[in-house]
């Protein structure tokens, strides 16, 4: 026999309103030039490595819009090409259009710098 038990009606709203929300997790990266180049995009030119999990993601794109203005003042370019800042973002998967063709890729969306990476945490950069 099969019984079913009602809940009343405040308690499941409160359930679905305390629903956590989806979001990326944030992390800490090392964003950086991998050394790899190719003849047609997309690229596989950057990667990330995940600190929190040990994890190179390849092929990577970053996005700075996020960063607070006193971080986009630290002449970034040349720190994130030679991988020696640690990025705290998330990963987050964008479509787009190269060369007529739909790619969906890898996006590194920055929130903050952290800290000056070490050695150690450059082992996947071409420039250490």
């Amino acid at each position: 026999m099969l019984v079913l038990r009602r809940t009343p009606l405040p308690a499941t709203i409160f359930s679905i309103c305390a629903l956590p929300s989806v979001a990326a997790a944030e992390s800490s990266y090392v964003y950086c030039d991998n050394g790899l180049r190719c003849v047609m995009a997309p690229c596989p030119s950057n990667s990330a490595l995940d600190l929190a999990t040990g994890k190179i993601i390849k092929g990577v794109s970053i996005d700075i819009d996020g960063l607070p203005q006193e971080d986009k003042a630290l002449d970034l370019s040349d720190k994130l090409y030679a991988g020696k800042v640690v990025v705290v973002g998330s990963i987050e998967n964008r479509t787009q259009t190269l060369n007529g063709k739909q790619y969906t890729l890898p996006w590194l969306v920055a929130t903050g710098i952290e800290r000056a990476s070490r050695n150690s945490e450059r082992g996947h950069c071409s420039s250490h």
